[in-house]
């Protein structure tokens, strides 16, 4: 398989002039492509700093992280977005939708930053409505959309144009059993039918119980990195109404 991430000696300290807090301490990662791989750890471990070191969100303070073989650590503020917009998606838990805008125009966002053809535009959009089960609330916004449907939202936004992987920081957190559920069959199905690579960081059992591989975390270090039988196969017939 194709290593797709490529994080040697990364290191992220906060606050370093008052009270430094070492968030990231030397970690070392490789993952591939087509991996549904979780960062696990108690809060303040460092999962969600080091998931946002990996998508360029935040930048280390030693250390390189190759992308494709790009690293991004050397890349300018105006080329790191241009190569986030290409190459990353995001899912947040908080689902960061634009509210002004429909749930078809939140999903079409993304690719029409990057100049895509109206023609291609419409008929991703469409098929991952489909795919989300959200065919009928393509002109709803988000008010007026549930928990668990706006995040389905966030992901077909994510997925839209074709990332090379897809970072989701606790994509569960703000949802109910069933609404969790639907949302991880849609991720585990997408990866496997586009090899699309899917990394969480998350603490809830209903992702890590999906995730092929899980990476634990313990004050900033990998304490235990972990492969997990494939258990992630995405259910039939999922509900539409949470």
């Amino acid at each position: 398989m194709k290593t797709v991430i490529d994080a040697h000696n990364i290191s992220k300290t906060f606050n370093p002039e008052t009270i430094p807090v070492l968030a990231v301490d030397k970690v070392h990662l490789h993952l591939e492509r087509g991996e549904f791989t979780a960062l696990v750890g108690p809060s303040g471990s460092g999962k969600t700093t080091l998931l946002n070191l990996i998508g360029g969100l935040d930048k280390p303070d030693t250390g390189n992280i190759l992308i494709n073989g790009v690293d991004i650590t050397l890349l300018s503020a105006n080329a790191l977005i241009d190569f986030r917009l290409h190459n990353i998606g995001f899912v947040f838990q908080s689902f960061n939708l634009i509210p002004v805008l429909t749930a078809k125009e939140n999903v079409e966002l993304i690719m029409q930053l990057q100049h895509s053809k109206r023609a291609s535009i419409e008929k991703r959009v469409r098929a991952l409505f489909q795919e989300i089960g959200l065919e009928d609330k393509m002109q709803t916004r988000p008010a007026q959309l549930s928990g668990g449907q706006q995040q389905r939202v966030a992901v077909a936004r994510a997925l839209a144009p074709k990332p090379q992987f897809v970072l989701a920081d606790e994509p569960t957190a703000n949802l109910d059993s069933k609404s969790a559920a639907n949302l991880l069959d849609i991720m585990a199905k997408l990866n496997q039918e586009e090899n699309i690579t899917f990394i969480f960081s998350t603490h809830d059992a209903r992702v890590i119980e999906r995730a092929r591989r899980v990476i634990t975390l313990v004050d900033g270090q990998i304490h235990a990195d972990t492969a997990h039988v494939e258990t992630n196969v995405a259910h039939e017939g999922f509900s539409t109404n949470k």
